[in-house]
């Protein structure tokens, strides 16, 4: 049950309505996340700038999306698992094997691996061993500015993720659900 009201974007009222829209311009629908950041208009302001603002960056959609995957695998996060691994395989062609490799950080893209093993290490020693992590992103061909994105799309799967478990968000994406760690 949820613990935190989803905003109807049909009923809102002010900032939260203005950026309910917002969303709902820039995503093409408002997801039960976006209701529940609502709450709080500043939040929805944060998400969808960052969001919007690494959507251009370094990292492509598809690589953004296994970051994604593996950083609500990690934090347990049912409803980031799931609408990652939905958006991941209809809006960024992920295949089945892809989505279900970065669970566990690994791709047959080696690149994408290193990448995923960069966000393994940020999200699970919440980014100190920086010496090891950054010489092994490199030693693989990482970029600096991948480097930091990876950062960054951790840093915004960690507000959904803990907003979402939280808040006990209704998932409205075809239910993934967490490994037992």
């Amino acid at each position: 049950m949820p613990r935190l009201p989803q905003i109807d974007p049909a009923t809102a009222t002010g900032k939260a309505a203005e950026q309910l829209a917002e969303a709902q311009k820039a995503m093409g629908s408002v997801p039960n996340l976006i209701k529940v950041l609502a709450n709080s208009p500043a939040a929805v302001k944060g998400y969808l700038a960052l969001n919007g603002a690494l959507a251009a960056g370094a990292l492509p959609h598809a690589v953004r999306e296994r970051l994604s995957i593996l950083t609500a695998e990690l934090n347990g996060c049912g409803y980031c698992l799931s609408a990652h691994t939905f958006i991941g395989g209809e809006f960024a062609g992920i295949d089945a094997a892809e989505l279900a490799a970065a669970r566990e950080g690994r791709s047959s893209d080696p690149h994408i691996e290193a990448l995923l093993a960069l966000t393994r290490s940020v999200v699970e020693q919440r980014g100190r061993g920086g010496e090891q992590a950054v010489a092994a992103a490199r030693a693989a061909g990482v970029t600096d500015a991948e480097i930091t994105e990876v950062v960054a799309n951790v840093a915004l799967n960690i507000l959904t993720n803990y907003v979402n478990e939280l808040a006990g968000t209704d998932v409205d994406f075809p239910v993934v659900a967490p490994h037992a760690h």
